[in-house]
Parts: structure tokens; C-alpha cells; sequence
């Protein structure tokens, strides 16, 4: 099994590895076992009903969306809004309109066509979805769809492709969850951020930040803790953030994938995970570490857990589900997660700054505040 890269010996010390995540000690920790003064997890907008109905008359620009695409999905969140559906269920609508028509209006394809679908959703009338002109209305198709979605049981805690896949019946069932990133971009343009409410929030307002909770955009913190080590410090060798956590604190999957890989990273000889590493030596990089492929061709890296994982390569996991307990296998110098973002692939090279990344995405790395706002 291929081995992630080592660290390299600057004057004495054992410094990160190029994609290894290690804690490194020299008189006082640097990184791993003690928290960062200033830095701090940033708070996130979660919806503004306001703007949501203000989208209507001005459309705001979206990279990568034309302004009729914006308009569709803002006509989307407008429906669930007026309908009080959730706002995961929101996420959830226009992922699916994004698979299904690209957020186009689609009328009839011709031989293009699969069999009569048509409109957003494309929607077939002769499955019972309405008349040609029915489903051709965005405020109608988005309607049906939504109406569906709420009679699946559980639909707000499953990951975003199973909650469509019921409403849509579709022949590719996995292919929407490749679409929530650029769901939840849409969705807190056009709602002042609503992908960063709590999943299980029935209205806008009810942040996932600083709780433990999955937000709307499908994600959530891998550990409540203090913020170490950042992106990029020591010399741009440590490839992400240690969360400076409690020995045996659970660690949670930051959103819902496969497991891609578990082993136990080591290099000095008869070490094996059994018991904890240290700064001054060099037992392993990242001891006891889980990679998870999510939707969008992200990855996530959990490194140092105490003991094997709860997770073997193959298995799926849902956002938030346990998959292992917070240690210090490996090069580290004290209990901790070291979390990394990958975008892409494995490699070294393909990391992002982890707390900008969970930040963006509604669920900001950090220490959950006493009494944090729950979801209703």
C-alpha cells in the first residue's frame, strides 16, 4: 500500500511532510496538542427571507451560472419558501433541477427527449406529474417536486442523492449528489446563505455554525476543538488544521462519501498504531487515518485516531456519522485531529485551507459555543 509522504529533518526537528500531518514540538508544542491565540471559527449568514423574495426583481450573478439559470433556481427556493418546506429541502430541489435540466426550462428534445420529460425536473405527464404546460411552469414543477419530497420519511437527514432519488425515480440514481456544492452556492445567493442552516432547521435563521449539527449544504464540523496548526504553517509543510480535541472524542465524517482509504501510516520499524507516536521520533505520519470521497471530487483526510477506525475502504457514510476516535498515532505531540481538504485527489499538492473550505460550506471548524444556537 502505497505510503502518503514523509516529513523532512530541518536542524535536529522533525517538521511536517509534504500531505502528512504531524504535531511538532520544540520547547513549547507548536501545533497538535495546543490551541492558536486568534484564531477563531468565523460566523456564516444563514438566510434572509427578505432577499429571497428581493431575487425576483434582481437577480444577483452567480460564477459559473447565466442569469436565466440563477433565475430558476431563485423561482426554486421562492416555492420552497412560500411552501415552508425546509431549507435542505431547497439544496436538495435545485441539485436536482441542476442533473435533470441544468436549470433550463427544457421543452421537447425531439429524439433527445426521454420519453415525454420535460420542463426543470423534467417531469414526464404521463407519469402523473400534470399536463405539458404544467410542468413547463417552473412554480408548478418546483410545487410537485416538493410535495413528494416531504412524504419521503427521514428525507432531511439523508444524503442529498438518496432524498432525490425517491422523488425523481431516475435510472442514474447517483448522479446528483455531484451537484450539492454548486446547490448550496446557488441556494445562499439567492437566500442570503440558507445552505448554512441546520439540515434538520425547519426555516432560515437556524445556523449549523457553532453547533454540532449537519447544515443544509450537507456538511458539518469533524470535531468540536480549538483550532491549532493552520493551512500551510510551518514553512508550508503542514497540509491542514489540527483541531486540538479530547483523547477518545468522536470524530465525525464532515459529509456524506466512501471511504477511499484506512491503514495505519508508519515507517520506524515495529511500530503499528498500538500505542501513541511522539514529536521527537519518527513512528509514522499520520497513524491511525480515514480518506472519504465526497460529492464534487472532495476529499477529507482524518489523521492520529487512537485506535483502527469504525470505517473500512468501501463503505458508505452518511454526514456526521462516527467514524473513528480522536488519538495521537503516529508524529504527533499530543490528542488532536488533523483535518485535511483535498480537492481532486490525494496528492500533497491538491489541498485547501480547511477552515476557509468548512466555512463556505456552513459548518466553521472551532470550538461549539455554550448554549449554540439549536435547530427548531
Amino acid at each position: 500500500m502505497r505510503r502518503l509522504l514523509l516529513g523532512i529533518l530541518i536542524g535536529g526537528l522533525m517538521a511536517c511532510g509534504l500531505g502528512v500531518p504531524v504535531a511538532v514540538a520544540l520547547g513549547t508544542m507548536l501545533g497538535g496538542g495546543e490551541p492558536k491565540e486568534g484564531v477563531k471559527p468565523a460566523a456564516a449568514g444563514c438566510g434572509d427571507t427578505g432577499k429571497i423574495q428581493q431575487v425576483s426583481v434582481a437577480t444577483p450573478k452567480v460564477d459559473g451560472f447565466t442569469a436565466s439559470q440563477v433565475k430558476n433556481a431563485a423561482t426554486i427556493v421562492q416555492v420552497g419558501q412560500k411552501l415552508q418546506v425546509p431549507p435542505r429541502g431547497w439544496v436538495i430541489a435545485v441539485a436536482t433541477a441542476m442533473q435533470e435540466s441544468r436549470l433550463t426550462n427544457l421543452g421537447d428534445l425531439g429524439s433527445r427527449n426521454d420519453h415525454d420529460s420535460l420542463g426543470l425536473f423534467q417531469q414526464r405527464p404521463s407519469a402523473g406529474w400534470g399536463t405539458p404546460a404544467q410542468v413547463m411552469n417552473p412554480e408548478y414543477a418546483a410545487t410537485k417536486f416538493y410535495t413528494k419530497l416531504v412524504t419521503v420519511d427521514g428525507w432531511q437527514s439523508m444524503p442529498l442523492t438518496k432524498a432525490a432519488q425517491r422523488v425523481q425515480i431516475s435510472a442514474y440514481p447517483n448522479a446528483y449528489a455531484k451537484h450539492e456544492p454548486a446547490a448550496s452556492k446557488l441556494v445562499n445567493a439567492v437566500s442570503g446563505g440558507a445552505a448554512n442552516t441546520a439540515a434538520s432547521a425547519k426555516t432560515v435563521g437556524r445556523c449549523a455554525a457553532h453547533t454540532d449539527l449537519v447544515a443544509s449544504s450537507g456538511w458539518v464540523r469533524p470535531v468540536s476543538a480549538p483550532i491549532g496548526d493552520g493551512w500551510h504553517t510551518r514553512g508550508g509543510e503542514h497540509q491542514g488544521v489540527d483541531l486540538i480535541a479530547n483523547r477518545g472524542a468522536p470524530i465525525r465524517s464532515a459529509a456524506a462519501g466512501t471511504v477511499i482509504h484506512m491503514e495505519c501510516d508508519r515507517t520506524e520499524r515495529g511500530y503499528d498504531c498500538s500505542r501513541d507516536g511522539g514529536p521527537g521520533q519518527w513512528p509514522g505520519g499520520c497513524g491511525w487515518y480515514v480518506d472519504i470521497r465526497h460529492a464534487g471530487g472532495i476529499i477529507t483526510r482524518y489523521c492520529h485516531m487512537l485506535r483502527r477506525p469504525l470505517v473500512a475502504e468501501g463503505d458508505k457514510v452518511t454526514a456526521g456519522q462516527q467514524i473513528g476516535l480522536v488519538g495521537s498515532t503516529g508524529h504527533s505531540s499530543g490528542p488532536h485531529l488533523h483535518f485535511e481538504v483535498h480537492k481532486g485527489s490525494r496528492d500533497a499538492s491538491s489541498t485547501v485551507d480547511p477552515v476557509k473550505f468548512m466555512r463556505e460550506h456552513g459548518a466553521p471548524l472551532g470550538t461549539s459555543a455554550k448554549g449554540g444556537e439549536q435547530a427548531s
